[in-house]
């Protein structure tokens, strides 16, 4: 699968399309040269025969036919290897000089030039060779063939073409294992900023993304997305500094003041100026758990993914005992309570913080669940993960929306009548954050449109007890050896 992502990155693709015109090139350079060098070969030894020609002409012009025939023959003689190749005949094909003897089929009824294979057939007894030769009429009825033995010539050429094919592939072969390595090293240090962005975004802001010291083009680039996000991180301290501050400074005044707004509810006698002042306690109280959550919120970020103080949770029976809590209020709504839960199962972390995360799910289902409608809370296990699980008929959640729902004060707008603060899912995130736990937000019912419902999945690791595994680790050790030394 490394290979085939390895295949598909963009860096091998410009590495392939750089090999591409880079072999093209060498092909048509070395096809230049073949034929330059080629042509210029066969050139040389048509130019060779037609030299011979020419003798023999001004031979036959100044002596005859018997000149003719006595230069052929002197030739022949001179050349014992037969690199050149002489027939004269008559035009009854009677052989009157030459060292063939006879015409090759490939000069049956036709002049001008002729390829051939010189073989048994025509006189020859060699192993069959290539020859090249010009055939035409000499005056008085005979006919003059004058060639050369093109074999070497030939397997010249095969040498070139091998060669050039030879090259051809170690070019492409060498040009394909440049771009895979070119490749292989752009994406390892692309891999190192992808996997350092994915563990920002999972909430380690601390990270940062390594350089080599070359200051080449990667290095600069990480330098600047370091500072940008040394930037921002200041800014979020910044920001978050500020809401925090606000919050603890503020929570102590409105303690004070929620606390003589009772008692001032329990000195009045006017009942209209008691109920104002249950509402103005009411509010107080309202505001008193927003700052509350805020400063609980900023606690959960700055502690970040720290398990030291995380311990095994019986998470089965703590979503049963949110579920008993809650059940009397479904109750009253007349609200279906389904519970599906594995009482058994067992993840690491802190119970209150977990039974947190549990109540503000149930009671969102709950809340914005209308009366008769369906809550179903489910506990279960795969593999090695743990599944909780809050599904309700309520008004649901747009699709455009479900990413939002876990930002501090954000409120569907179907929702915003209802009382609340937007804080209870961002207090969920933050402790499923800290639980290394998954959160998937979907529709209970989809294709619904007036009650979709939300189902809100979170996902968690599941506890393994170390004692317990490397005691059955050291018991099927043991098994084995007495298995080995009963057979031994």
């Amino acid at each position: 699968m490394k290979l085939l992502s390895q295949l598909r990155t963009s860096t091998f693709q410009l590495a392939l399309l750089y090999m591409v015109v880079f072999a093209t090139s060498v092909f048509l350079l070395l096809a230049f040269i073949y034929w330059r060098t080629a042509g210029f070969m066969t050139a040389q030894t048509d130019e060779t025969i037609e030299a011979e020609i020419a003798g023999l002409a001004e031979q036959y012009r100044g002596r005859g036919v018997n000149g003719l025939i006595t230069v052929i023959r002197e030739r022949v003689a001179r050349d014992p290897n037969a690199k050149s190749l002489y027939l004269l005949t008559t035009d009854e094909n009677l052989k009157l000089a030459g060292n063939l003897s006879s015409w090759p089929e490939e000069a049956q009824g036709q002049g001008g030039w002729i390829n051939f294979t010189l073989d048994e057939s025509l006189g020859w007894s060699g192993p069959p060779r290539m020859a090249r030769a010009r055939i035409f009429e000499v005056q008085g009825g005979l006919r003059l063939l004058v060639g050369r033995d093109v074999d070497e010539l030939n397997t010249l050429k095969e040498l070139i073409e091998t060669a050039i094919n030879w090259g051809m592939g170690i070019t492409l072969a060498l040009a394909l294992l440049g771009g895979f390595m070119m490749s292989r090293s752009t994406t390892r240090r692309i891999e190192v900023i992808n996997n350092t962005s994915r563990k920002i975004m999972n909430g380690h802001l601390s990270q940062r993304i390594p350089t080599r010291g070359t200051q080449d083009d990667f290095d600069q680039l990480a330098e600047n997305l370091n500072q940008m996000l040394d930037r921002i991180v200041y800014l979020m301290e910044g920001i978050r500094h500020v809401s925090d501050s606000i919050a603890h400074d503020l929570r102590t005044p409105l303690t004070r003041l929620r606390n003589q707004l009772e008692t001032t509810l329990m000195l009045v006698d006017n009942d209209e100026a008691r109920d104002q002042a249950a509402k103005a306690v009411a509010e107080a109280d309202q505001l008193l758990a927003t700052f509350n959550a805020l400063l609980r919120i900023a606690r959960l970020e700055t502690r970040g993914n720290t398990t030291a103080d995380l311990r095994p949770v019986a998470l089965g029976t703590l979503v049963g005992d949110a579920c008993e809590l809650y059940e009397a209020v479904a109750e009253d709504k007349a609200q279906t309570f389904t519970q599906d839960i594995d009482r058994e199962i067992t993840v690491e972390g802190d119970r209150d913080l977990l039974f947190q995360m549990v109540s503000n799910l149930i009671d969102n289902a709950i809340k914005y669940t209308p009366e008769r409608g369906e809550i179903v809370i489910r506990v279960s296990q795969e593999d090695d993960t743990v599944i909780f699980e809050v599904a309700d008929s309520g008004v649901g959640v747009p699709d455009d929306e479900k990413d939002k729902i876990f930002q501090r004060f954000y409120r569907v707008g179907k929702s915003r009548s209802l009382p609340g603060n937007g804080l209870g899912l961002s207090l969920v995130s933050a402790v499923a954050e800290i639980h290394r736990g998954t959160i998937e937000v979907s529709d209970h019912h989809p294709g619904r449109e007036e009650y979709p419902g939300l189902r809100v999945r979170i996902t968690l690791p599941r506890y393994h007890d170390r004692r317990k595994r490397l005691r059955s680790v050291a018991a099927k050790d043991s098994t084995t050896r007495q298995e080995q030394d009963q057979s031994a």
